[in-house]
């Protein structure tokens, strides 16, 4: 933007002699880098500003990004994904029925120990194991 050349400087300077004197000089030269030093810190400022509102505006994007992420129906987008005709909803939606029990099984007899002073029962002695074949059923 502003191109300086060392003899446009150089041109400035003797300017600046001429007009301003060299008595006074030195102390215009620290003026103008006072003025300098304050306009670099406005500008400095500035810049800091559009950059932290830079990094605000991105951040709402982000917020806003996440607020829509967090407002989808996972469970909904899954199950359209995968059975989205609703077959395997229907299929699975009937009632559940529970197994019948097997009809050869024996009923379970739960054995009481007895007292000491009794002696035990033959029970056991009389009735077939369940698991051993019935009389007349040879395979």
């Amino acid at each position: 933007m502003f191109d300086l050349a060392w003899s446009h400087i150089l041109l400035l300077g003797l300017v600046a002699l001429l007009v301003i004197g060299p008595k006074d000089l030195p102390r215009a030269l620290r003026t103008v880098g006072v003025w300098v030093g304050r306009a670099r810190a406005i500008a400095r400022e500035f810049q800091g500003s559009l950059d932290q509102m830079i990094r605000e505006a991105e951040l709402e994007e982000v917020r806003k990004e996440v607020e829509k992420a967090a407002t989808i129906d996972v469970g909904h987008t899954i199950e359209s994904t995968v059975d989205p005709g609703g077959e395997m909803k229907q299929a699975f939606a009937g009632p559940i029925e529970e197994a019948p029990a097997p009809r050869d099984s024996a009923p379970v007899v739960e054995h009481v120990a007895a007292p000491a002073s009794e002696p035990a029962p033959a029970a056991e002695a009389a009735e077939p194991h369940p698991e051993a074949p019935k009389s007349g059923t040879h395979n």
